[in-house]
């Protein structure tokens, strides 16, 4: 009995190790002032599986380390887009 509860719960703890942190630099051509990355970032992180957002006005870069299963790469440029700033992955 033992066992089978020792596997059942290695079994569901192992459905986690198939999550996997991704990262994406998008960026966000439309920042105009200093300010205009704070909301970025805000967006950025109310999306769930968003683990980092850091925005900088200079680059108008947003990096984002998400997880995979939680997340998407549309549903980031979406939160942006949304906020008012238009974004696209940096190739």
């Amino acid at each position: 009995m033992k066992k089978i509860a020792l596997l059942s719960l290695l079994s569901i703890l192992s459905l986690g190790a198939f999550a996997k942190q991704q990262t994406v630099m998008l960026e966000v051509p439309t920042m105009t002032c200093v300010t205009c990355p704070i909301t970025v970032e805000k967006a950025l992180q109310q999306v769930e599986g968003v683990t980092k957002a850091e925005v900088t006005f200079e680059d108008k870069l947003a990096v984002v380390t998400f997880d995979d299963e939680k997340t998407t790469v549309e549903k980031l440029t979406e939160a942006t887009k949304n906020a008012g700033y238009p974004s696209v992955v940096k190739q």
